[in-house]
């Protein structure tokens, strides 16, 4: 007896248009340009996953930059006195206490500043 194909490939069409939801014009009706589309949009989403987290590493550093400018110190002279201080806080949780408390903050800055050696303040 013959085996037919049609339910298996019903479903793994749906299941490709069900990704290719909200994509515009063909490429969320057309199957052959979908595919394309899916293609390039999961290869995207894979570089972008690994970009997100250099991106918000940047952004992390430069709030900690200002706020470490704005109370005398660079961003590196406060990072090396953190290591010396063995303050193992993040580059995160740092800009977030720089925003939202910044008593706190300040209390992490005077440890660091304190652990500088002398000739480098």
């Amino acid at each position: 007896m013959r085996v037919r194909i049609g339910s298996a490939r019903n479903k793994k069409k749906n299941r490709l248009f069900r990704e290719a939801r909200g994509f515009r014009g063909g490429r969320s009706k057309l199957l052959r340009t979908m595919k394309e589309s899916i293609i390039r949009a999961r290869a995207y989403a894979y570089r972008d996953r690994k970009t997100k987290k250099r991106v918000f590493r940047r952004l992390w550093i430069t709030r900690l930059s200002a706020a470490c400018r704005a109370r005398g110190l660079r961003y590196s002279e406060f990072i090396h006195g953190l290591r010396n201080a063995n303050i193992e806080l993040d580059r995160k949780t740092l800009s977030e206490l720089a925003i939202h408390e910044p008593a706190v903050f300040d209390e992490v800055f005077e440890q660091a500043k304190a652990a500088i050696p002398a000739t480098a303040a």
